[in-house]
């Protein structure tokens, strides 16, 4: 049980508890404490927060063409519409029909960073239809149905999208933004060798009918964001079970197809209808996941389930911490007060493009698509943070040794503000002799750096 709070806070805030907030619900009595914490962290303004920073990964190309490209605004408007719980389907008719400058209108910064038809194309069809459409580019695909021409059919609805140049804007200190053009489509249009010129399409669906002199993006959105539309809910209930339990019902999350079944496809199909039928309510789906029995469990291994299959979630599957999280929680630990100082939209507002946040966050990235549930970091990783002066958390033990705490409790302070919960028996013996060998502040010190760098500390379990 101690673990479950922890990750609670992991998954829906992307920062660990408080001390204060871990003790205080380990010592609630009242049976239905766990659901009433889910909905207050979905209440919380760290929800938004952290969603941000899981979409503005997968949203946002990053490379030569756009490295100037300021992702602030993109972060500030999804924080926002996380926050505010807007309906998935007027959350994405908005992304996709984006247009105008960027300091306006955040959302005009997806187009920004995919800048080219095959880009957006790819984006799009990956993160709202769960399907990786890109291999069908350029010949059909080899290992799914999908065909050639159902690429091109989809791409064709952003031939008419402009998006500004970055860089170009950027050296001559404008503001970039996004119109679609009116007239013929594809007309001063880029478009890869590969390139089909076919009418609009929805993927395996009707042939609208559009006007050159009207914009097609909303025609797509309204398509794609409908409850009828096959793959819409069902990606994004999908996507929402991966990130809580480290592994989609079909897996990878982003690869749905029929030679990719779900694990569990009647499950899959009822939370997808209850999300369309709920009006696309993003935190109730949240809501309704974290209350389930399936969430809920632990990641031990129990009697019967020790050699069990991942896909079957018989116990809650072991994460790594994101670079985002990692940063929140050290940070938090230590008392400096940069978690929130140095979120990309406040560090632009100071002019800074790069803040220790984004440096930490860069230093710790991941392949794109790794596994969450893999450790990817390697030796330079490790070694940073070894080696951090952060990690001594000079401030949390220099309040410990100035306080009125026994030992017993300063060693249980500590763990409280880590790993979120209290120490074995065996360890605060352990402890504590080691701390009545050196000092206080010694010893503290001592005890934070080795939960720091733990593995139960860079782990949600």
């Amino acid at each position: 049980m101690p673990a479950w709070p922890r990750r609670s806070y992991l998954d829906l805030t992307g920062v660990i508890p408080t001390a204060e907030q871990a003790a205080s619900f380990l010592d609630r009595k009242d049976t239905n404490k766990r659901g009433q914490l889910i909905d207050e962290l979905l209440a919380s303004p760290k929800f938004g927060r952290h969603m941000a920073d899981l979409w503005q990964a997968l949203l946002l190309t990053r490379n030569s063409d756009n490295r100037r490209l300021q992702p602030a605004p993109l972060g500030q408007w999804l924080e926002e519409s996380f926050n505010a719980n807007k309906p998935w389907d007027q959350f994405v008719t908005e992304l996709l029909t984006a247009s105008g400058p960027q300091d306006k209108n955040g959302a005009v910064t997806y187009f920004l960073s995919n800048a080219t038809v095959d880009k957006i194309t790819d984006n799009v069809t990956k993160n709202f239809l769960g399907v990786q459409l890109q291999c069908a580019q350029c010949h059909n695909h080899p290992f799914t149905g999908w065909k050639q021409a159902e690429y091109w059919g989809m791409a064709a609805f952003f031939l008419k999208v402009r998006p500004d140049n970055i860089n170009r804007v950027a050296r001559t200190g404008g503001t970039a933004g996004v119109t679609e053009a009116a007239g013929v489509r594809g007309r001063q249009q880029r478009l890869p060798d590969s390139a089909k010129i076919v009418p609009a399409r929805f993927l395996q669906g009707a042939e609208p009918k559009l006007r050159d002199s009207e914009p097609f993006r909303p025609v797509l959105a309204k398509w794609l964001t409908s409850p009828k539309n096959p793959f819409f809910a069902r990606a994004m209930v999908n996507r929402v079970w991966g990130q809580l339990f480290g592994r989609g019902l079909v897996h990878p999350v982003d690869d749905m197809h029929d030679g990719n079944p779900p694990s569990h496809p009647e499950l899959l199909q009822e939370l997808a209808d209850g999300f369309a039928a709920g009006g696309f309510d993003v935190k109730g789906l949240f809501r309704t996941l974290c209350n389930s029995e399936a969430y809920q469990r632990t990641s031990r291994p129990v009697k019967g389930n020790e050699d069990a299959e991942a896909s079957v979630f018989s116990r809650m599957a072991i994460k790594v911490l994101t670079p985002e999280q990692l940063y929140d929680s050290l940070t938090q630990v230590a008392g400096t007060g940069r978690v929130a100082d140095d979120r990309p939209a406040r560090a632009a507002a100071r002019g800074v493009v790069r803040g220790p946040r984004d440096q930490f966050v860069s230093f710790f990235r991941v392949d794109e698509g790794a596994d969450p549930t893999e450790y990817q970091a390697g030796i330079p990783q490790v070694l940073r943070l070894m080696n951090s002066p952060q990690l001594t958390a000079t401030g949390l033990v220099s309040s410990l040794v100035r306080s009125d705490k026994t030992p017993e409790e300063g060693i249980e302070h500590l763990y409280l503000a880590t790993l979120s919960r209290h120490p074995t028996p065996q360890e605060l013996d352990k402890l504590l002799a080691h701390v009545k060998k050196v000092s206080a502040k010694d010893g503290y010190s001592d005890i934070v750096w080795a939960l720091l760098n733990s593995s139960e500390f860079s782990l949600n379990h």
